[in-house]
């Protein structure tokens, strides 16, 4: 079986989550949390690709091979975000102890009025954004979300919070409707937030060196940061046990401005500049890390990002090429 994400099925599904929002709902926090352990189980007993990615990811972040009690503890924190997002979804921050860090700078950029794409990864929870919710409550928030491929999540999402749900920016679109949703919601000043770690079936991706080995990494979202040429930030929301999360945000560029002739260039570098921080972070929180696949041997899905960066002799308007270049590395859809 490949180990594109796209071809894994959900796990538990719709089911499990009816299951865990229940007991949350009804029993509290400290109740459900007694279900991790039969899931973890169960990840552990029937999901033999997961636990063979994550006994392999282990490997190479703790730089020894990898035990049981490892790959359970790695699915149990897994498992525990996903519960968290009940609470965190409901807008009920009352029960976690979130720490927030760069902030402020973030706060500068909102204040401009013009948007931020803040990027984040399948690292931790990028649902405790929901806690800028509680600082500025009249921000709007965007997150880009592949409905398609988490329908169960999808359906969550919508039972828990309607408006939020609403706010969801489909990435399961073709890539000019994602482009237009992202664009409008950034001239509107609204802060969009995306995940940046993974690649889409045909999307351009570029091999860079992660935890010892060269991993591909999407050309789409820097290409879309070029178009927009709003500030970009980074986030990072890691889980340390019991309710306890740290939010990380970390200013990345007041608005990437690339002309097609550097584009070869400069998108390579943005890249692994973003990728130095999430590796750092990564070996910060390594159980954090929620890629159950083989991230490394994702290559044979992704194409060539030379493809969709012309060079300075391209014909036509710089906006429209540069929109362009976006769609061909997005694949032409999601």
């Amino acid at each position: 079986m490949s180990g594109h994400w796209k071809q894994r099925r959900e796990g538990g599904g719709w089911f499990a989550l009816w299951l865990l929002r229940s007991v949350s709902l009804r029993g509290g926090r400290g109740l459900a949390r007694l279900l991790l352990y039969p899931i973890t189980l169960y990840f552990l007993a029937r999901r033999t690709e997961e636990r063979r990615d994550s006994r392999a990811y282990l490997r190479r972040v703790l730089g020894r091979p990898a035990r049981l009690g490892d790959v359970a503890r790695h699915i149990h924190t897994f498992a525990a975000t996903i519960l968290d997002r009940v609470f965190l979804l409901g807008g009920d921050m009352r029960r976690f102890d979130i720490r927030v860090s760069g902030l402020e700078s973030l706060h500068a950029a909102l204040d401009r009025g013009q948007g931020v794409l803040v990027f984040g990864s399948h690292l931790g929870s990028f649902e405790v954004l929901r806690v800028l919710g509680r600082q500025r409550p009249e921000q709007q928030i965007r997150v880009v979300l592949d409905k398609a491929h988490s329908p169960a999540v999808t359906q969550l999402l919508d039972a828990l919070n309607p408006d939020i749900a609403a706010s969801v920016i489909d990435a399961s679109q073709d890539g000019p409707a994602i482009m237009f949703e992202i664009q409008k919601a950034a001239s509107e000043g609204a802060l969009v937030a995306l995940l940046v770690d993974r690649i889409q079936p045909g999307e351009a991706s570029l091999g860079v060196p992660f935890l010892g080995d060269e991993a591909p990494f999407p050309v789409a979202p820097w290409l879309l940061a070029a178009v927009l040429q709003v500030p970009v930030q980074l986030a990072f929301g890691l889980y340390r046990g019991g309710n306890r999360y740290d939010l990380v945000f970390e200013p990345f560029s007041d608005g990437v401005a690339i002309p097609r002739r550097e584009r070869a260039a400069a998108v390579p570098a943005l890249i692994r500049r973003y990728v130095a921080r999430l590796e750092h972070h990564v070996r910060d929180a390594p159980y954090n890390w929620f890629n159950f696949y083989d991230f490394w041997g994702d290559r044979e899905h992704s194409r060539n990002p030379h493809e969709s960066m012309p060079d300075a002799g391209a014909a036509g308007a710089a906006g429209g090429d540069d929109r362009a270049a976006f769609q061909r590395a997005a694949g032409g859809g999601r």
